[in-house]
């Protein structure tokens, strides 16, 4: 991206080299998206800011936190407080695994339920305004592309995480 000038005709600032990173680019687009969803919705609390963890609980009632943790790419530790927040909003309940008493399985309320379809309903709007202009045959090929690189970034992470449940293992056997 060459320099250029912003609506206000202020300069815009350009990262150099950094312009030519895919994990650049993916940086400010999310934050651009993230940001024009939060000011497209509000009264809903943190709700928008969690919509696709909620589309995973919604897809898949009674997940345990492990479970929704590895699957927004989060530690559970994480995980936990954000969890905190929905059900202190009403949104999400934890309740005892039936197959795990130490583990807790996450479903969302009626509450949640309403919250989670209107903010979908919102997002589809959101992405067809993202994504105006873009064919659908390119939309196809960066769905794809995206996809693989979350299959990248999670492999990466596998060897540390199976580094920690051998050293886990080792320590229960001990």
């Amino acid at each position: 991206m060459q320099d250029a000038s912003d609506r206000d005709g202020a300069e815009t600032l350009t990262a150099g080299d950094g312009e030519s990173q895919i994990a650049y680019k993916l940086r400010l687009a999310q934050i651009a998206a993230y940001r024009a969803f939060e000011e497209r919705v509000t009264g809903y609390g943190k709700a928008p800011r969690y919509l696709g963890l909620l589309m995973i609980i919604g897809a898949n009632p009674g997940s345990n936190q492990s479970s929704l943790a590895e699957a927004v790419g989060l530690r559970r530790s994480s995980l936990v407080a954000i969890l905190d927040q929905l059900e202190r909003d009403r949104i999400v309940r934890r309740d005892p695994a039936p197959d795990d008493r130490r583990s807790k399985a996450v479903r969302l309320t009626g509450h949640g339920s309403r919250v989670l379809k209107e903010l979908t309903e919102e997002a589809e709007a959101h992405e067809a305004a993202l994504t105006r202009g873009i064919p659908e045959a390119d939309l196809a090929i960066l769905r794809a592309a995206l996809d693989r690189i979350i299959l990248n970034m999670r492999a990466l992470d596998m060897p540390a995480a199976n580094a920690a449940a051998d050293r886990t293992d080792s320590l229960s056997r001990s």
